[in-house]
């Protein structure tokens, strides 16, 4: 029977009908499920529908309504301890209702496209005529009841829920009007619940937001992000009053947009309740891991074990298998895992997984999953910034450049176009932007007047002064050398005397009126007389002299002190410092580009930061072999005159002769192209 009597309000039956609606229902789906049953009781219909709308509010012929839900329910919907027995995903397809199993389906279907424009119950006969209550009527009526979405202050500017027709039998039309005003009150329970919706959304933001503060203040106490980790999940098992909590971050085999890629992702667990270090080759932690993938390739969060359909719809069609696998040791364990999400450049993406583990009377809820998730869309982006920051810096400044890129070039294949640009930039400033040609060449350093000083006959070193050892200066006259000459001497006075009785004996002979004799006499005194001039030369030439000013350069005589040295032996090598040049060799493949008056800089191999300018003053015209190379020596002139200490004599390094200017590309394939001129006769 219907309850048409308003008297009755306050009796058992009306008391449980406003339980049932003002109990709490997470879902909306749940609770168009409790008023579809309520409302075809309440007006003792035979049968109810509730439609959807594709979101049009304006009473145009294109609203199409759309059977999703048939009341009377099927007798396998709910099992004995009235649980659903089907998802409510699969309880609400509209592949489910037939057009033959709804009574009258062509006027009940222009009754919920009239409500549905209206936005007003209305009640139609079967025939399709318009309101009609005389005896004549119709055997039935449609009664459309829109159902509204949001606080009835926001209601007229958002779109319905849906509209619920009720297909009732012929009555009076003070009872049609009763069963009307009944429908329109319980209706009005859907703003009680919108309202319920917004409280419980407000309150869970609140304790959020609060947990999230609270978390967030903790984490940023610590210096890296381990410790940060290590923080969390400590933190938040001691607020939950859980046995573990395990939070896991995300690795990416690629960079990919958004959750959605096709890229291989995998967890990796950071940091465990209590534990330092963590050894991923455990059994323990592999399962761990194992359960946070499990809730990352599904993006959402798990519970195990599952709670009831009509609790969470979400949480109840989650796959279980690893959490289950997780929780064998212990049949009071209750597992849950929750993604932390981030929306930044990339998209909106999962960036780690938190896992948590309560036994006995934990507190691990669908209503405390929802708290938690809420909690964790605030922590995320904390804990991806500390993540960023912890790393190295040339990690950090290639995801720098990638987010610039990102904003440049667009968030997809961001390297590739990002690649493709400084390509392109590159290969346009190589063609274009010209610059002097340098040709390079081993140089060098050498003066310009040196002398060898050798010995000039055979002898003995007497004497060498401290100013003759290499790296002395000397001046020109200054002595160097003493050689022995007492058996010069003694061989002069020898020669002399000879001289004397040879010149004696001649003009003895010539008084004797012997010319023969006396020539011969003379003969031998020239002889003694050239030996003693020869003696005279060499004893002169004893003290050796530096020819120039400069620097001893080579020769160390210390040792040869008394040793007896042959003709022509070298001694020392004096050279004028003050005054170098630069030789250097250059390849016959470069030589074409240098010419007298080029100017270039060289650097010895010491250190070749240093420079000094020069400038060519001769090109030898003949090639020479050198370390399997055909060279040409040139000689360059420096520009300063007043050289650094580490311009000394010999030294070697690099010269760069500054030659004709050329675009970058040229210069790069220079030596390419003159190989395959020259083997392919171009």
């Amino acid at each position: 029977m219907p309850l048409t009597d308003l008297s009755s309000l306050k009796t058992p039956g009306w008391q449980r009908v406003v339980s049932e609606l003002t109990a709490p229902a997470g879902d909306d789906r749940v609770f168009l499920l409790r008023l579809i049953g309520v409302l075809g009781q309440v007006a003792g219909a035979r049968q109810g529908v509730l439609f959807s709308l594709d979101g049009q509010r304006e009473p145009t012929p294109e609203i199409e309504p759309r059977a999703v839900l048939l009341w009377p329910m099927a007798n396998d919907t709910f099992d004995a301890q009235g649980r659903m027995t089907l998802p409510l995903d699969a309880l609400f397809d509209p592949a489910r209702i037939q057009e033959g199993a709804i009574e009258s389906f062509a006027d009940v279907k222009s009754a919920a496209r009239a409500g549905a424009g209206t936005r007003q119950p209305a009640v139609f006969g079967l025939e399709g005529e318009s309101l009609m209550y005389d005896s004549g009527g119709p055997k039935g009526y449609v009664v459309a009841v829109p159902i509204p979405m949001g606080l009835p202050a926001e209601a007229p500017g958002l779109p319905l829920q849906g509209v619920i027709t009720l297909l009732i039998d012929a009555r009076s039309k003070q009872a049609l009007q009763t069963t009307l005003a009944i429908i329109e009150v319980l209706t009005g329970y859907a703003f009680l619940h919108a309202t319920s919706q917004a409280l419980r959304r407000t309150k869970a933001g609140s304790a959020s937001l609060d947990l999230a503060a609270r978390l967030i203040a903790s984490v940023n106490t610590t210096a890296d992000f381990k410790g940060c980790g290590l923080q969390l999940v400590n933190d938040l098992a001691r607020q939950l009053a859980i046995d573990r909590v395990a939070l896991g971050w995300v690795h990416e085999s690629g960079s990919v947009r958004d959750s959605s890629s096709s890229s291989r992702r995998e967890t990796r667990c950071v940091a465990i309740t209590d534990t330092e270090n963590i050894d991923r080759r455990m059994a323990m932690v592999r399962k761990i891991e194992g359960a946070m993938d499990e809730c990352l390739d599904q993006e959402q969060p798990v519970l195990y074990p599952p709670p009831e359909a009509a609790g969470d719809a979400v949480l109840s069609q989650a796959i279980t298998h690893a959490h289950r696998e997780l929780g064998a040791g212990d049949a009071r364990l209750k597992v849950a895992s929750l993604p932390l999400r981030v929306s930044d450049a990339k998209g909106e993406r999962i960036i780690g997984i938190l896992l948590l583990e309560s036994g006995g009377d934990g507190r691990l809820e669908p209503a405390t999953i929802e708290l938690l998730q809420a909690t964790l869309d605030l922590v995320a982006p904390v804990l991806a910034v500390r993540h960023s920051d912890d790393r190295i810096l040339a990690a950090r400044a290639w995801e720098s450049t990638k987010r610039a890129g990102a904003w440049l070039v667009g968030p997809t294949h961001t390297a590739w176009k990002m690649g493709g640009i400084a390509l392109l930039v590159a290969t346009l400033f190589l063609v274009f932007f010209e610059t002097t040609y340098r040709v390079g060449a081993p140089m060098e350093l050498l003066p310009r007047e040196r002398r060898t000083i050798a010995m000039p006959y055979d002898g003995v070193i007497a004497k060498v002064p401290e100013s003759s050892r290499p790296g002395s200066d000397v001046s020109e006259g200054q002595l160097l050398i003493e050689l022995d000459t007492r058996e010069l001497i003694l061989a002069k006075a020898e020669a002399d005397a000879q001289v004397f009785q040879s010149e004696k004996q001649s003009d003895e002979s010539l008084k004797r009126g012997e010319n023969a004799e006396a020539a011969q006499a003379r003969a031998k005194a020239d002889q003694s007389r050239a030996r003693s001039n020869l003696l005279a030369r060499q004893i002169e030439r004893s003290r050796i002299l530096s020819p120039i000013d400069g620097k001893v350069t080579q020769g160390d005589l210390k040792d040869k002190v008394g040793a007896a040295v042959k003709l022509g032996e070298g001694l020392l090598e004096v050279a004028n410092t003050a005054d170098m040049m630069v030789v250097a060799r250059v390849d016959d493949r470069d030589i074409s580009f240098v010419k007298v008056g080029t100017t270039g800089q060289i650097s010895p191999k010491s250190n070749p930061a240093l420079t000094l300018d020069f400038v060519v003053e001769s090109v030898v015209p003949m090639a020479f072999a050198r370390d399997g190379q055909n060279v040409f020596e040139v000689r360059g002139t420096l520009t300063d005159k007043d050289l650094p200490t580490w311009a000394l004599t010999g030294l070697e390094g690099q010269a760069r002769f500054n030659t004709q200017r050329h675009s970058l590309a040229w210069i790069g394939s220079r030596r390419i192209v003159d190989t395959l001129r020259v083997w392919l006769w171009w």
